[in-house]
């Protein structure tokens, strides 16, 4: 009969020559080869590369002699900002388009949210709302801006109406695919337990869709910015749209640029804000 001690025996491996011991023998936790595809932000990357980008529109003006009329430089871009801030003419525009953008977005995101709620929730309101919002949704908003000018007048309420539009079809359209994305097997245990509908939408529905709303709001502020500035182009005195529209048509291509770098900063920042509000609630993930 074999001896049923020679299983715990020392084992030599010939590939090694190393003796184990199946006994003592521990498991060591597993090394994964990729890192699972989770970029991570480089601020120190993304401020070497805006340098580099700034460091060849500067050298490309000096080396090539481009006209300041055809591209400005950006120490010439730069100057013209300071003098806007310094004489108070950027904030004369920029309060204007803040407050326009302010409300608008406001406006079209709160309708938007609810009515992507309703839409993901009633059978009723998806059978009536889901097909406006797909007709709709494609046509340009800033075309109807006369429109709104007719019924609103030539102030700032056709300007809102007409932002707030636009945010409104991309914030319906992210809610109601992020109330789709909830499990509805959580929602039938919550109404097994008689649990009010408003708390089932405050509690499960708004949380579990709240990171494609929070992708929603990104492309509606993007929106909402180029809406404000065609508006402004067409029928504003003060804004950013007038501003660029005005230097533009003087040939200011530096007051012009700078107008655009302050239009991107806006973007930046409302972007920013954004991600923070996702770090903040989206921790979890």
């Amino acid at each position: 009969m074999a001896d049923l001690s020679s299983s715990a025996s020392p084992r030599h491996s010939p590939q090694t020559g190393v003796k184990h011991d199946n006994a003592t023998q521990v498991a060591r936790p597993m090394v994964f080869r990729g890192g699972g595809f989770a970029p991570k932000s480089q601020p120190l990357v993304t401020a070497v590369a805006i340098l580099a980008l700034l460091a060849f529109w500067q050298a490309a003006t000096i080396l090539w002699s481009i006209s300041p009329t055809f591209l400005p430089s950006p120490e010439r871009v730069g100057r013209s900002l300071w003098r806007m801030i310094e004489t108070g003419e950027l904030w004369r525009h920029l309060s204007a388009s803040l407050y326009r953008i302010g409300w608008g977005w406001f406006l079209g995101t709160v309708f938007g949210v609810t009515i992507g709620v309703m839409i993901g929730l009633f059978t009723v309101a998806r059978a009536v709302g889901a097909p406006l919002v797909a007709a709709l949704y494609p046509v340009p908003k800033i075309a109807l801006l006369p429109l709104f000018i007719l019924w609103l007048g030539i102030g700032e309420g056709s300007k809102v109406a007409t932002i707030g539009l636009s945010v409104f079809f991309p914030t319906v359209i992210a809610t109601y695919a992020g109330v789709d994305a909830v499990p509805r097997n959580l929602i039938r245990m919550a109404q097994s337990f008689n649990v009010p509908l408003w708390r089932i939408v405050w509690s499960l529905l708004l949380p579990g869709a709240l990171a494609g709303m929070l992708a929603g709001f990104r492309i509606s502020i993007a929106a909402a910015l180029l809406v404000l500035v065609a508006a402004e182009m067409i029928g504003a005195q003060f804004g950013l749209g007038a501003f660029l529209i005005l230097t533009g048509n003087m040939l200011q291509t530096d007051k012009l640029m700078a107008g655009v770098v302050v239009l991107s900063a806006m973007g930046l920042t409302a972007s920013w804000l954004v991600t923070l509000i996702e770090r903040r609630v989206l921790h979890w993930r």
